[in-house]
């Protein structure tokens, strides 16, 4: 069976597009019909344009395939960087300015992110623990539900008093705050909140649907088909401004509807400023979050793809750094949204049959179709519809199971990603991930591993053997792993942690990972010693962390 998949992988370049055409163009147009609403709503939710969220999956599908590392994963907007594009925005001024300024840092991530790739620095998701990604993760998701419930039923998500009066809500907390008067004051704008609660429903019912034929209908693509006409006879339309009984205007209003008043040959342009380097604080934070945030999302998804990869193709995570650094300087000139593999879209390419890279390609393709011809159909998409989409994107982020999961596993596990969920939403990402860093490596420490061995890895190879002394930890798995991949996944290895003190959660899960490799290559990875050792919690998951 092996060997036959092996023979039938299908081929790359222009062969294998003309060997794949009918799969890969189906799954394509099928991921271009849930990129579409996304694209959209990832955009508005984001402070950009929302066509710009269309210029970003058009960049992502069309240029990006052809320099890409991997084979199904699709590149576009995603929904895990909303927190920091629309954080970038209001701290470079908000509105048009700061959007144009927050580009400045897109492009110079994106020329970061090609540097991480030319350096071989692939391997940068190995060093962060999965708790604290995990934790990382589901506090976007959180931070996302956070605004689009406002959203949802038409309320404002701008200050109305106060120096920041009348610009946009960031900060997580303020908006979690302000829920119960929204929640208060549900049916303000009625027609509205009948939309977003339709709508919503739609999200969280429609794959609960036995039929499989409709299955192939994406959710987002349903709410467009209802809430569209829905707002039509509800008679919404946009409100540009609130005005008091003296005439004079009190507050600008909701727009219940995405607004366009451009076509696509119109907007084409370079919309990039480098202005922001005056603000040296600010701009070097966003282009640090944006290249080591987007990286790691977008190396997450590329492992997470593999593994769904029904020929067992392994990505060469370095070229898909330097792919998507390329889409993100060219996206980001445009005026587009930065881009990664993003998993939603990857995961129903595979589920949809694509086969190669032209899959991406082809969604792309339909991207610019719909912006040459149909972007003014965008106008009657009712902003609830995006936000129904977008809170369940935050809700699968942040799915109670993920706290479920990480609580099985051990409470070392929970307490990390909780931590970082708490700091996250209190401050930032990148203080949130280091705060989950920090705890994991305290509760290291705790449970016995060296302080020298914690950043070096001590494994050395004699044969088909590797032995590692001290800890096997997440900080110090990228040696680990340089020391695994000198093997073949054809040969037979035996990885030795008998005089390891502790292993942790993040090292044993990729060793079952790699090990899952080496079978699928015919050969084997024996994990020695393991049995020696007893779970840091009463976790009798198997990817608990274990110590002597």
């Amino acid at each position: 069976m092996k060997t036959e998949n092996k023979v039938n992988i299908p081929k790359d370049g222009l062969i294998g597009m003309k060997e794949n055409f009918s799969a890969d163009a189906l799954s394509g147009f099928l991921v271009f019909l849930l990129a579409l609403p996304l694209s959209l709503g990832i955009a508005k939710a984001s402070e950009f344009p929302a066509i710009y969220g269309l210029i970003t999956a058009m960049v992502g599908g069309i240029l990006v395939s052809f320099f890409a590392g991997s084979k199904l994963t699709i590149k576009g907007p995603a929904a895990g960087l909303i927190v920091i594009v629309a954080g970038s925005v209001a701290e470079f001024g908000g509105g048009e300015t700061g959007w144009h300024l927050a580009l400045g840092a897109i492009v110079v991530a994106g020329v970061i992110q090609v540097l991480f790739g030319v350096l071989k620095l692939g391997k940068l998701s190995d060093f962060f623990p999965l708790s604290a990604v995990h934790g990382m993760l589901a506090a976007i998701g959180l931070i996302i539900i956070s605004k689009q419930i406002h959203i949802l039923v038409g309320a404002s998500t701008s200050y109305t008093d106060g120096p920041l009066k009348g610009k946009s809500i960031v900060e997580p907390i303020d908006l979690i705050e302000r829920i119960p008067d929204t929640l208060m004051h549900f049916f303000a704008h009625k027609e509205v909140a009948i939309v977003g609660l339709v709508s919503l429903a739609i999200v969280f019912g429609w794959p609960m649907l036995k039929l499989g034929f409709l299955k192939k209908i994406p959710a987002p693509l349903m709410v467009l088909v209802v809430s569209i006409p829905l707002s039509m006879y509800l008679g919404i339309h946009n409100v540009k401004e609130v005005v008091g009984p003296n005439g004079e205007v009190i507050t600008k209003a909701f727009s219940p509807l995405v607004s366009f008043d451009k076509g696509f040959f119109e907007i084409l342009g370079i919309n990039v400023s480098f202005d922001g380097f005056s603000q040296s604080g600010t701009f070097i934070k966003y282009v640090i979050m944006f290249a080591l945030v987007g990286s790691l999302e977008a190396l997450l998804t590329v492992k997470a793809i593999d593994m769904l990869d029904p020929y067992k193709r392994k990505s060469d995570t370095n070229k898909d750094l330097i792919a998507v650094g390329i889409g993100n300087i060219v996206a980001g000139v445009l005026g587009g949204l930065p881009m990664i593999s993003e998993v939603a879209r990857s995961s129903a390419n595979v589920a949809n049959g694509g086969k190669t890279r032209w899959a991406n390609f082809f969604h792309g393709i339909f991207i610019l179709v719909f912006m040459i011809f149909a972007v003014s159909f965008s106008n009657y998409i009712p902003n609830a519809a995006l936000a129904a989409m977008l809170i369940g994107v935050g809700y699968k982020l942040a799915h109670p199971r993920e706290f479920g999961h990480m609580a099985k596993i051990g409470w070392d596990q929970i307490a990390v990603f909780i931590i970082t969920i708490v700091v996250t939403i209190s401050t930032d990402l990148l203080v949130g991930i280091g705060a989950g860093i920090l705890l994991k490596i305290i509760i290291h420490l705790l449970n016995g591993a060296p302080i020298g061995n914690l950043f070096s890895a001590k494994a050395k190879i004699d044969g088909n053997h590797i032995t590692v002394q001290g800890a096997a930890v997440f900080s110090n798995f990228i040696g680990i792993r340089k020391a695994i991949n000198s093997f073949k996944f054809s040969e037979n290895v035996i990885f030795d942690v008998t005089h390891c003190k502790l292993v942790d959660h993040t090292v044993i899960e990729n060793l079952y990972h790699i090990k899952e490799d080496f079978e699928n290559e015919g050969g084997s990875f024996v994990i020695k010693g393991i049995e020696e050792f007893k779970p840091v919690s009463k976790s009798k998951h198997k990817f608990a962390a274990v110590r002597k």
